[in-house]
């Protein structure tokens, strides 16, 4: 059987990263600073001006709570998990221990009611 290859066409997947980020509410500057890196060059990831190591594909994928297949090739679930759930989830990452476990118990109460 013959393969198709996949091609990665760095434009189309930083649209499609900064389709996500701007779906949760999340600046480029702040989505920099969740991945570690420098807000100049997470800019011109989603221009696909660059390409990315793996490394940070899996941090982008993970902070906007979508696959690297939807991410890199625009294929499969957009998202992992619903927009509410990621941004609950992204708002928890950004709290201190203490105040993430007491969120995290203020909101189990709330949901066993």
């Amino acid at each position: 059987m013959e393969q198709r290859k996949q091609l990665y066409n760095r434009i189309a997947a930083g649209q499609r990263i900064r389709s996500c980020r701007e779906r949760l509410g999340l600046s480029r500057r702040r989505m920099a600073e969740q991945i570690g890196k420098a807000e100049k060059y997470y800019a011109d990831i989603e221009r696909g001006y660059c390409g990315m190591s793996l490394e940070t594909m899996i941090e982008i994928s993970e902070c906007l709570g979508i696959t690297l297949d939807y991410m890199i090739f625009g294929e499969g679930d957009r998202q992992e998990l619903a927009d509410d759930s990621r941004r609950i989830l992204f708002s928890l990452g950004k709290c201190d221990e203490k105040t993430r476990k007491k969120a995290v118990e203020l909101l189990q109460v709330y949901l066993a009611e």
